[in-house]
């Protein structure tokens, strides 16, 4: 009788028994917003496939404990800086400093995200501006940076984290789905300029993820019960189920996948 495993979280991090991707090993790997949450699991993961990885982040101390969990698991730890990406000067320094002790990124995952709650009637300009500023600028600019190495090594993955709640309708955070729905025409709209140079775009857009961060602020009984109410499959969506498909699209098993969006949502939306 076939067992299937969960989305269960097991001590590393990643359910059992799952694929490696050849690949990857050694490949050079950025993530932006990889300190914590699905960040954290998407470094791990490429950790765990022997990747070079880098990251940035402004939470110095999730930061480090996650250096050091791959540390104590024997990965080689990653290169990181606390880098806050409104800054886009700061963000691509940091990218080019990564790349200059790595090489040039062969991969880079847009991850950084804030869905802090909104309503219309609040928003000022500087806060809309300071909302683009997190979700929407730095992935443009973070793939401005990384595409002349790509082009260097003769090809490349981008993977844009974009987001299932504006497609079912969230209206709890305005700015944000602006921002996160932008994230299907940055991708389709760099497909076509890219790919004449190998370079790979898409993106993943992740349903309701089981991160501290979600737990703490939003997961109260009206929301188990939506879960249960709209997945499809019963079992709560973790970070390591987000990294998954980063990985797949990442390595070159994903070599002919480009201006798509893969949504990961547990049947949603």
């Amino acid at each position: 009788m076939t067992e299937f495993s969960t989305s269960s979280s097991t001590g590393s991090g990643q359910a059992p028994a799952l694929a490696s991707f050849p690949s990857l090993r050694q490949r050079a790997v950025f993530v932006t917003g990889g300190g914590s949450g699905i960040g954290a699991a998407i470094v791990a993961a490429f950790a765990e496939q022997g990747a070079r990885v880098a990251f940035v982040d402004v939470a110095q101390q999730a930061s480090e404990a996650l250096v050091q969990r791959l540390a104590d698991a024997g990965h080689p730890g990653p290169w990181w800086r606390t880098c806050d990406v409104r800054n886009i000067g700061a963000l691509q320094t940091a990218i080019a400093d990564a790349a200059a002790e790595l090489g040039d990124f062969a991969v880079l995952v847009n991850n950084v995200a804030s869905d802090d709650r909104h309503t219309l009637e609040s928003v000022t300009p500087d806060y809309y501006d300071e909302r683009m500023a997190i979700n929407e600028r730095p992935a443009f600019f973070a793939i401005q940076t990384v595409v002349p190495g790509m082009r260097r090594l003769g090809g490349g993955s981008v993977i844009n984290l974009g987001s299932t709640g504006w497609q079912s309708k969230g209206g709890a955070y305005p700015c944000y789905a602006i921002a996160k729905s932008s994230v299907n025409g940055l991708t389709r709209g760099l497909a076509k300029p890219l790919g004449v140079d190998r370079i790979r775009i898409n993106t993943v857009s992740p349903g309701w993820v089981m991160t501290e961060r979600q737990i703490k602020l939003w997961l109260d009984a009206e929301g188990e019960q939506e879960i249960q109410r709209n997945q499809c499959l019963p079992d709560k969506l973790q970070p390591h189920d987000i990294a998954r498909m980063v990985l797949f699209l990442a390595s070159d098993d994903a070599a002919m996948c480009t201006a798509q969006e893969f949504k990961v949502d547990a049947g949603w939306a």
